[in-house]
């Protein structure tokens, strides 16, 4: 189920960015050719860059996307690697997630006390929506934690069998 909702919410927020480039061109030929500004437009834009970062955060997880130190995992056996990653989300995944909730949470509350809006007069007027995003994506990288920590343990336990290595990664 959380793997279901990580993967719906990646696929979605992958399309935004396809919108997002053109966006993006769209305001290139508005400024460059035309000679006409959209500051709402270009928000747009920087709205969209965070939702696809932030919102493809446990998307990327599901699919081991996220950095790490290969030296260590590159050449580790399945069980290894599943100790790796259960290490990984109780030591560094989970303490981040719980310090970025706990940190965004008066931002994100005081944004919605007055319902900020864009500083510029024609700007989008929704900035507490924008900052709503970060503890929502937090929130699904930490769920996606738990279903990697809960396959990694089965793999460890013995109770599931070693996910495949994708080919040509």
């Amino acid at each position: 189920m959380i793997d279901a909702i990580n993967e719906r919410i990646g696929r979605v927020v992958s399309w935004l960015a396809l919108f997002m480039v053109l966006v993006q061109f769209i305001v290139v030929v508005m400024r460059y050719v035309f000679g006409i500004g959209s500051i709402f437009m270009q928000e747009s834009i920087v709205y969209m860059h965070a939702i696809v970062f932030l919102g493809a955060a446990g998307y990327t997880l599901l699919h081991d996307g996220h950095v790490r130190v290969d030296i260590f995992y590159g050449s580790a056996s399945p069980r290894r690697k599943a100790q790796i990653n259960l290490l990984g989300v109780l030591i560094f995944l989970w303490p981040v997630c719980i310090l970025t909730l706990n940190v965004s949470e008066r931002f994100v509350t005081s944004s919605w006390a007055v319902l900020e809006g864009s500083p510029e007069g024609s700007g989008i007027p929704a900035v507490f929506l924008l900052k709503t995003v970060i503890p929502v994506a937090i929130f699904l990288l930490m769920l996606q934690g738990f279903s990697l920590a809960v396959k990694s343990l089965a793999v460890i336990l013995g109770d599931a069998p070693a996910p495949q290595e994708e080919q040509g990664t």
